[in-house]
């Protein structure tokens, strides 16, 4: 297998935690430097035409990315915020309650922001023991009485996969609107977005992107958009924002609609290179090299493995339990230097394209010695 690591930082011991914080790009501070810095230190002007070009260059690796408009995308700070502000500006938000459907396996930030950003909601759980990859879970659970559905297409804890094209179908069957939660599994699962037809995406770029904090993002199905109606805007959410009229406020046409006032760009201008990377290698290429490794761990320790193991049902993460051992085993793997770490069913493994059959091969003898 080709590797790629000599196009990273990367510490002397195997680095595994790519569900957490992807690793830096060699070429990232150069391009940030010239990108963000060099406007803002050496040019006789205010630097704001350079780093919106920046955004435009974020939004537009995003789209390559996600097979959509770049239009139907707007930086967010992370994925709470992002799903806040969908959330208020639906129309039937305030006005009647809201019953949402989401799983207890989802990211807890995810149903702290959905009961805060309604006066009127009800969220149904699907219970946190439910296999997400089984469409027939989530056929007893969507029906006419739910409004929304939010599906993670990887649950981080368990490594499953949603199938989330055929969840979204079922959703609109019932009319249901459609959110999904793609933090895990952007830029490691292939995903066409005019395909899914989902009503709202977010996304994050720390993670498998290798894009850095505070890079995240919503994507609105351009069918729902018109009738967004943000209540956190600013001047950027303007179809103008350079117009200067305080009497005359028009929504921007775009998704930047949900914007705000004077953004941050930082975060956008560092991750836009690392997303225009792996735009440039395709996503398809990423996943078969990740999911190479990841058979060759589960080749090598069956009896332990907790994930799935067929393609379309694992995310890019194994998930290892070693019952009595377990404690013993993640002792050795930090002594060992090797990047893990442990949630509620078992120790995580994300093997990306840094990452070698060394690696994996060094993870197991640690694990087999301990």
């Amino acid at each position: 297998m080709k590797q790629y690591k000599d196009d990273f930082h990367l510490s002397t011991g195997p680095y595994l935690l790519s569900h957490s914080v992807g690793c830096m790009l060699k070429s990232a501070a150069e391009d940030f430097h010239q990108q963000f810095m060099v406007p803002w230190q050496l040019q006789n002007q205010e630097p704001w035409q350079q780093w919106l070009s920046g955004i435009d260059r974020f939004t537009s690796s995003l789209a390559s990315l996600l097979h959509t408009d770049p239009r139907l995308f707007c930086p967010q700070a992370n994925l709470s915020s992002g799903l806040t502000k969908w959330a208020m500006s639906l129309p039937e938000s305030g006005i009647r309650k809201v019953r949402v459907l989401m799983s207890e396996q989802d990211f807890p930030s995810m149903g702290f922001a959905l009961q805060n950003a309604l006066d009127n909601i009800e969220i149904v759980y699907i219970p946190e023991a439910m296999n997400m990859h089984d469409l027939s879970v989530w056929q007893q659970y969507i029906d006419e009485q739910i409004d929304w559905v939010f599906v993670s297409h990887v649950y981080s804890n368990s490594g499953q996969q949603a199938p989330v094209a055929d969840i979204i179908g079922l959703a609109n069957q019932y009319g249901c609107r459609s959110i999904i939660d793609i933090a895990q599994s952007l830029s490691v699962l292939p995903i066409n977005l005019s395909e899914w037809g989902a009503d709202c995406v977010i996304g994050s770029c720390v993670k498998w992107s290798c894009g850095g904090p505070g890079a995240g993002f919503i994507w609105v199905n351009e069918d729902v958009l018109p009738y967004c109606e943000p209540k956190d805007v600013g001047w950027f959410s303007h179809q103008n924002p350079f117009e200067f009229d305080i009497h005359h406020f028009a929504l921007s046409e775009s998704a930047l609609r949900f914007w705000g006032g004077t953004p941050s760009v930082a975060p956008y201008i560092y991750a836009g290179h690392s997303l225009g990377y792996f735009a440039e290698l395709g996503v398809e290429q990423v996943r078969a090299y990740n999911f190479a490794l990841l058979s060759e761990l589960q080749a090598a320790l069956p009896e332990f493995y907790r994930s799935p193991t067929a393609q379309s049902a694992c995310s890019g993460t194994a998930i290892l339990h070693f019952g009595s051992r377990h404690e013993a085993v993640m002792e050795q793997l930090k002594r060992a230097g090797i990047a893990v770490d442990n949630r509620r069913y078992g120790i995580r493994v994300s093997p990306h394209i840094y990452n070698s059959q060394e690696d994996i091969a060094r993870l197991v003898q640690v694990i087999n010695e301990s």
